[in-house]
């Protein structure tokens, strides 16, 4: 497993945003946001109108994000966040918006 940042283990955040956040803007927020933070991953549009963001990279910089994403930091309206934690794969570099 690759290292984050700070030197500990990276991990993997997958977070399902509710709301009204489907549309370009709020990918776009999350993909610069994400960058900022020095994470690699992506945010994509789901059929059932839900947002999935995946990121990978230090836990700080995917609490940050997760965070973020719970308060409504972004453009749209988040009305709830699931998440799941699991190992990083390894093979993402940078941050897409789907």
């Amino acid at each position: 497993m690759r290292a984050g940042d700070d030197g500990k283990p990276a991990v993997r955040l997958t977070a399902w945003v509710d709301g009204w956040v489907q549309g370009v803007g709020f990918r776009y927020w999350v993909r610069l946001r994400a960058g900022d933070l020095g994470l690699a991953g992506s945010a994509t549009n789901l059929a059932d109108g839900r947002v999935e963001v995946v990121a990978e990279g230090s836990e700080h910089q995917c609490l940050r994000l997760l965070a973020e994403l719970e308060s409504g930091a972004g453009p749209g309206r988040v009305t709830r966040v699931t998440r799941r934690w699991d190992t990083p794969t390894g093979d993402m570099s940078g941050f897409v918006a789907r």
